[in-house]
């Protein structure tokens, strides 16, 4: 007899899942094509993982791996064994972006995991209007993201997750500091291998800058000597943070299970995600991954509706070590127009 507590239940959560994201857009439902630059840690934008990368950005319904940490938490529970996950990329005018993951599977349904993001560049000179080649002094602005991350299989068929993580931002002698949530989903409908993924990301505080560099001296009476060199400290707007509703669907096409041509070595999926922005137009992601036998695989992704970040490609590496650990590699190329292209490294070990 074939079970039937996947078909009924499915539904309610169907119903439940369709009001969530209409709550959700209607906390963002909004006009957002002005809003560019009107948020701060705009960093937290920058996808991590060249795998997700080189698929455009389309992982919110495959996450497997740490770096569904960051595009959607519940994918960690498809993370089977100790899983150790590093990437590296440099972005334009010697930016650089660096992720740190760790995921421990707690038991077969549940999983915790910590991340870092970490983003950083070369001391820049400061200039004024009386010195434009350069004081001799430099300074240097850096951003900052750890998190942790929980992840549970209440039953069969969904996974849902929670992150929260602190983000802290510098620049010279100011920093600015806040922490943010993420709330995601992965539902496994049953029908051709279809996985329905939701993602609320970066939902928290304001960010405002504060350091030594805004207290300034000021004299509220310039007639009273007695007021001179009285310290006061300038007052800076917090600013919100760049949050995002992403959903997102997925399904094999070709491979060895639900999928729509059946293939033991072969691996064909799509992934297509829609994204709706707090502070930009709403986009459209699309990835492709074929694979081949699980070990070799290949990808292409793009997005919709974007001026400069349209194209991704990329390779992927599986090797298997000594028992049941493996090492994986990750390649992605994403290029961003007149802004040239930018290559994203990633590497994982599972024990």
């Amino acid at each position: 007899m074939k079970c039937q507590t996947k078909t009924i239940p499915s539904a309610v959560l169907w119903a439940l899942l369709i009001g969530l994201s209409s709550a959700f857009s209607g906390l963002l439902a909004q006009s957002n094509s002005d809003k560019n630059g009107t948020t701060a840690a705009q960093f937290l934008k920058i996808g991590v993982g060249a795998r997700p990368m080189a698929m455009g950005g389309a992982y919110a319904a495959m996450g497997n791996d740490a770096s569904a940490m960051y595009w959607n938490p519940s994918g960690i529970t498809g993370v089977e064994r100790i899983t150790l996950s590093g990437v590296h990329s440099n972005w334009f005018a010697d930016i650089k972006h660096q992720f740190m993951g760790f995921v421990l599977p707690i038991d077969a349904s549940s999983a915790i995991g910590v991340y870092g993001i970490f983003l950083s560049m070369d001391p820049i000179q400061i200039t004024t209007i009386d010195q434009p080649h350069g004081t001799g002094e430099f300074y240097e602005a850096s951003d900052l993201a750890i998190g942790v991350s929980y992840a549970r299989r209440p039953v069969e068929f969904l996974s849902l997750g929670l992150s929260a993580k602190f983000i802290h931002q510098q620049i010279h002698n100011e920093t600015a500091s806040t922490v943010a949530f993420d709330i995601g989903s992965t539902l496994d409908i049953p029908w051709r291998g279809l996985k329905l993924g939701m993602n609320f990301s970066n939902f928290g505080g304001k960010m405002k800058l504060n350091g030594r560099d805004l207290i300034k001296e000021f004299d509220l009476n310039p007639d009273n000597t007695l007021n001179t060199g009285v310290e006061t400290r300038l007052n800076t707007q917090g600013w919100d943070l760049p949050v995002n509703f992403r959903v997102g669907l997925s399904t094999d096409l070709m491979g060895n299970g639900p999928a729509f041509v059946s293939s033991e070595i072969h691996r064909l999926t799509l992934s297509v995600d829609g994204n709706h922005p707090g502070d930009a137009v709403e986009h459209v992601n699309v990835g492709l991954e074929y694979s081949f036998n699980e070990i070799l695989q290949l990808r292409g992704g793009y997005r919709s509706n974007r001026d400069l970040e349209k194209f991704f490609y990329g390779i992927g590496l599986n090797i298997p070590t000594e028992g049941s650990s493996s090492f994986t590699f990750d390649y992605a190329l994403a290029s961003f127009g007149e802004l040239d292209y930018v290559h994203i490294f990633s590497g994982s070990i599972s024990l």
